[in-house]
C-alpha cells in the first residue's frame, strides 16, 4: 500500500479529530483541550513527548530503527477571535471563536502523518518531530518555543516542513515557491497632536485632522515612489479616529495601519521612511507626531532546494499536475517564518476548495469551510516528505 492509500484509509479518523477540534476552538498559547485531543489521538503510537514550558505546544518524536537525520513537521492548533456563521453539526461551540484558518485541519493532518509513519518505523533511518504548535495567530507561538530552547541540540532538526490549507485552490492541489512565500507583517500607530478649539476659528487652533490626512496621502506616495516596484510593500491605513462633534476641532488624531513587506531591505526602508515623513510633516504644521512601529512576524522564506524537493515529492505522490508553482508571494504572514530563519525547509499550500465552488470562502472568513477529503493528501505529503528526506543524504 502506498503512502496516499495509507492516509486515505485513515481519513475517517483524521476528519473526526478535525471536527472535534473545530467544535472546541481555543485561542493563543494556552490550548488545553486541543492539546489533550492531540495527545489522546497519538497515545497508542509510543512517541517521545516533549512539552513546551511557555505554551501548551508539544513535540512528539518518532525515532526510526537506525540513526540518521531529523526532520520537523509542524501543525498549528489555535483558532481566531471571530464568530462562525456556518450551519455545521460540528460548528464552533464557543461564542466569538472559530477555526477560520484551517489550523484544525493542520493538526489533524499531522496526526494522520504520524500514524502513517508509525507503520514504517522499522524502515526509517533518523527521527521525525511532529510539532503541534500554539499561538500562530499573532501570539508568536513558534518564537516562544525557540526562545525556550525546545529545538536546541541534540533536538535540532536538519529541516522543517509545514502545510497551510487554502480554500480558494482546487482540492488536493499544492502550491509554493522558493524564496519569499509570505510577507513580514508589521503594524503602526500614529498620534498627531495639535491644539483644539472652535470649529469656526481654525486659525486659532492646530487642527490635527487635515495633517493626519496629509501624512496618510504622503505614505501612499512614498510606497509608489521610494520603494522598488520589484521589492514591494503593501501599506494600508485601517483606522483614523479624531473628534467628538461638529463644532469642535480636536486636539488629537489617531491613526492605525499595517505594513507588509517581502524582504528585510524593503521592510527597513519602509520603517525609516514612514517615520521620517510622519514627524517632518507634523513639524511643518507645528504639530507633534508620535509614530511607532510594532514588528510582527518576519518574511516567510522557503529554502530553494527544499522547496523543489517538496514539490517533487508532490509530483511523485499525486502526478505532475498536482503541484502549481506560485508566481509571487502572498502578503499574509506566518510565524513558521521563525523556524525557517533557523533551519532549512519550506511551507506549501494545500487546496481544500469545497465541492460546491460557490461555497468557497477565504481563510479568516466567518463562512470558511473546506473539502475534508483533501486532508488525506496533506497527511500523505507530510509522511512522504519525511520518508524521502530521511532516505537521501542531502538535497
Amino acid at each position: 500500500m502506498d503512502t496516499f492509500s495509507e492516509a486515505q484509509s485513515l481519513l475517517p479518523d483524521i476528519i473526526d479529530l478535525r471536527r472535534r477540534i473545530h467544535a472546541n476552538p481555543e485561542l493563543g498559547n494556552d490550548l488545553p483541550e486541543t492539546t489533550a485531543a492531540v495527545l489522546d489521538a497519538i497515545s497508542d503510537l509510543d512517541l517521545e513527548i516533549r512539552k513546551s514550558e511557555r505554551t501548551t505546544g508539544i513535540v512528539a518524536t518518532l525515532h526510526g530503527s537506525k540513526p540518521g537525520r531529523r526532520i520537523l513537521l509542524r501543525g498549528d492548533m489555535d483558532a481566531l477571535p471571530m464568530p462562525e456563521d456556518n450551519d455545521l453539526t460540528f460548528a464552533s461551540r464557543t461564542p466569538g471563536v472559530m477555526h477560520a484558518c484551517g489550523h484544525d485541519s493542520h493538526t489533524a493532518m499531522l496526526v494522520g502523518a504520524a500514524k502513517v509513519l508509525k507503520q514504517h518505523q522499522n524502515e526509517l533511518a533518523g527521527s521525525v518531530d511532529f510539532f503541534f504548535q500554539t499561538g500562530e495567530e499573532g501570539f508568536y507561538g513558534a518564537r516562544e518555543v525557540l526562545e525556550e530552547g525546545l529545538f536546541e541540540a541534540p533536538n535540532s532538526p536538519d529541516a522543517v516542513f509545514a502545510l497551510h490549507i487554502t480554500p480558494l485552490l482546487d482540492a488536493g492541489v499544492f502550491t509554493g515557491r522558493p524564496g519569499p512565500l509570505l510577507a513580514a507583517a508589521d503594524t503602526f500607530e500614529m498620534t498627531v497632536r495639535g491644539k483644539g478649539g472652535h470649529a469656526s476659528m481654525p486659525h486659532d487652533c492646530l487642527d490635527p485632522i487635515p495633517v493626519a490626512c496629509e501624512i496618510v496621502q504622503a505614505f501612499q506616495t512614498f510606497v509608489t515612489r521610494r520603494v522598488p516596484a520589484f521589492d514591494p510593500i503593501v501599506l494600508t491605513v485601517t483606522k483614523i479616529e479624531a473628534g467628538t462633534t461638529t463644532n469642535v476641532i480636536p486636539e488629537v488624531a489617531n491613526v492605525l495601519g499595517t505594513i507588509r513587506s517581502t524582504s528585510e531591505k524593503s521592510r527597513t526602508l519602509a520603517h525609516e521612511g514612514l517615520g521620517r515623513l510622519a514627524t517632518k510633516i507634523g513639524e511643518a504644521h507645528e504639530m507633534e507626531v508620535e509614530f511607532e512601529i510594532r514588528q510582527g512576524y518576519p518574511v516567510t522564506v522557503n529554502e530553494g532546494a527544499f522547496t523543489e524537493f517538496a514539490a517533487q515529492t508532490v509530483r511523485e505522490l499525486f502526478g505532475e499536475n498536482a503541484y502549481r508553482p506560485m508566481r509571487s508571494p502572498m502578503m499574509g504572514a506566518e510565524d513558521f517564518s521563525y523556524l525557517l530563519q533557523r533551519f532549512p525547509g519550506a511551507m506549501l499550500f494545500l487546496g481544500v476548495k469545497p465541492e460546491d465552488p460557490s461555497l468557497a470562502a477565504p481563510c479568516h472568513s466567518n463562512r470558511m469551510i473546506l473539502n475534508e477529503s483533501a486532508m488525506a493528501h496533506g497527511a500523505a505529503l507530510h509522511a512522504q516528505v519525511a520518508r524521502n528526506f530521511l532516505t537521501v543524504t542531502k538535497l
